[in-house]
């Protein structure tokens, strides 16, 4: 008994839920119900033994029960094997190996499917037709408008005589103040004619322009972009500034600003951070000028790392598609520059004003002191011109003369000179009881300024740099 119920509860796990006990049964099903194969041939199974033939079971064993009708299908399963009996399968798309109709589709477990509907598809095939019409519609209309805007001007320039008074150059020059900028740059600026000749040259390209504009002609904004080459000190900072301005007052540019800017402003020191140092200063020079001070540093050829390549091609970028709200103006040495532009071409032909500023004459540096000395309130005295431009002379021979910041550091020493001059006077020495008037705070002397010629001759020879 006990060797039965092991070999029955065995087979359950094998064999269908429900077999029937004679070979006259027949299951209603036929092959493609969900069976997977052909009908199953009864005929080699055979009923299992009656338990009555096995051997005693022990007294502790319990009992197995006989099958209470032959003709009925056997129940097997559950811990005593007990035999109970089933009704047969009803349903002619019954799956007899499972518990449900194989052919019924009870949907997916995916929380994520989504059933799309052929009727949904077409509606959104639909309104993209329609958007696509609407935007060709909008097209064409905006072509027509421009084509009746083209015809009228034409009839316009047509029936417009050639005697048609459009101003004159003088009164647009004073009206949009470009005269006064201009004034300002020649008294500001103390020779550099080739310099102011070329500023003049764009202004009436400007001014013509607009005159152009105003009677309906045809008209493009210039390339405004600029380079500034020349020796340190030769006033490219000054010129960009009065640049800015007149753009400003032409309308070409928003604000007329200058923003000055080095490698270090542009460049970034890892990966990632050159784009936006340069973006953020492309935005504050927006409406405005760019000036790149020594701009042949944004380019290293000796580092194909170097991530100044990036922020150059930031620049072309904005040359090219921003250049009626940004003027970008580049300035340097004029063979460092060259050089430059023969590595970058792409730069060069953006760049449609090349200005090339001298370096000062000895003559027009001793003008400059006494422009810079007047701005300060101060007055040079007559004979102190001769030694300064002695001076002016020595250092001019010297290695890093920087033309306009030598005469500038000349100036603040004369400056200092005086100062200690006029103390020794009246605070140390007591004269006039310590009294001093407006003109000794005004005055420079010329020991004020033979002091720095003093330096230039009583020195070493490798330390009159300094001097």
């Amino acid at each position: 008994a006990i060797a039965a119920a092991i070999t029955l509860s065995t087979a359950s796990a094998f064999l269908p839920r429900s077999i029937p006990s004679t070979r006259g049964a027949v299951l209603n099903w036929e092959p493609g119900s969900g069976g997977g194969g052909a009908p199953i041939d009864w005929s080699t199974f055979s009923a299992p033994a009656a338990p009555a033939a096995a051997a005693p079971a022990p007294a502790a064993a319990a009992p197995v029960a006989a099958p209470a009708a032959p003709a009925q299908p056997m129940q097997f399963g559950g811990p005593s094997a007990g035999i109970a009996a089933a009704p047969a399968p009803v349903d002619a798309n019954q799956n007899v190996l499972g518990g449900g109709k194989s052919l019924e589709y009870v949907g997916g477990t995916d929380p994520n499917a989504v059933t799309v509907r052929l009727r949904d598809r077409l509606n959104e095939a639909d309104t993209e037709r329609r958007k696509d019409a609407d935007a060709a519609d909008q097209r064409e209309r905006a072509a027509e408008i421009r084509r009746e805007e083209r015809q009228k001007k034409i009839k316009y320039m047509n029936d417009m005589p050639d005697s048609q008074p459009a101003g004159t150059v003088e009164e647009f020059m004073f009206k949009e103040g470009v005269q006064d900028q201009l004034d300002k740059l020649d008294n500001e600026l103390v020779g550099l004619v080739p310099v102011k000749k070329r500023v003049k040259e764009i202004a009436a390209l400007l001014v013509l322009d607009k005159m152009r504009r105003k009677l309906g002609f045809e008209t493009a904004v210039p390339s405004l972009h600029m380079c500034f080459t020349g020796a340190p000190g030769t006033g490219k900072t000054t010129v960009a500034i009065r640049m800015g301005q007149i753009l400003a007052k032409m309308g070409y540019s928003r604000r007329g600003h200058v923003v000055l800017a080095t490698r270090d402003d542009l460049v970034g020191q890892y990966v990632g951070h050159t784009a936006p140092k340069t973006k953020e200063m492309i935005k504050k020079a927006m409406g405005g000028v760019l000036l790149v001070d020594e701009a042949y540093y944004l380019y290293n050829a000796a580092n194909d790392r170097d991530y100044g390549q990036e922020s150059i091609e930031i620049l072309l970028n904005v040359m090219e598609n921003q250049q009626d709200d940004l003027v970008v103006a580049l300035a340097g040495y004029k063979d460092r520059m060259d050089k430059f532009f023969s590595y970058i071409p792409g730069m060069m032909s953006r760049i449609g004003n090349h200005v090339d500023f001298p370096n000062y004459s000895a003559d027009e540096l001793v003008e400059i002191a006494g422009v810079m000395a007047k701005d300060l309130e101060y007055d040079i005295s007559p004979d102190a011109f001769p030694v300064f431009q002695n001076y002016i002379t020595k250092r001019m021979e010297l290695p890093y003369f920087s033309n306009a910041r030598t005469v500038r550091n000349a100036m603040d020493r004369a400056r200092m000179n005086s100062a200690i001059r006029t103390f020794e006077k009246y605070a140390i020495r007591g004269e006039n009881g310590g009294f001093c008037s407006v003109q000794d705070l005004k005055a420079i002397a010329p020991e004020d300024f033979q002091v720095l010629v003093d330096d230039i001759d009583n020195a070493d020879k490798d330390k009159r740099i300094f001097a």
